[in-house]
């Protein structure tokens, strides 16, 4: 069984950084296109980014490029996100995923395999 963790949320003040990673146990994610997905109250989910098996292959939303970075070590079965120049919009539960699909892949419903998310605060 696949399982994923996330942490690294909290509070930080707009301006600030934080780094999200999320840990996969129960099989190598080097076979697994992996994504951060977020969801702020009384809105859908959306991709935020997501990165191929091999890294080579990006996704950024385009209210992530230039800010946020996502990369991968598959020795150590992680996933991060480097999230810079943090804005109060950007508050939401971000949650990681990873799909069997050949990535990069930004639809939610392609993904097998969900974290529990992790609480990312952004005050102005």
């Amino acid at each position: 069984q696949v399982q994923l963790v996330e942490s690294g949320g909290g509070l930080v003040q707009a301006g600030g950084s934080l780094r999200l990673s999320c840990a996969v146990s129960g099989r190598t994610i080097s076979v697994y296109t992996m994504g951060w997905f977020r969801q702020a109250p009384g809105k859908e989910r959306e991709c935020v980014t997501s990165i191929g098996w091999s890294g080579g292959t990006t996704y950024y939303a385009d209210s992530a490029k230039g800010r946020f970075t996502i990369s991968r070590d598959n020795a150590k079965n992680t996933v991060y996100l480097q999230m810079n120049s943090l804005k109060p919009e950007d508050t939401a539960v971000y949650y990681c995923a990873a799909t069997r699909s050949i990535g990069p892949i930004r639809v939610a419903g392609l993904y097998d395999y969900w974290g529990q998310g992790t609480q990312v605060t952004v005050s102005s």
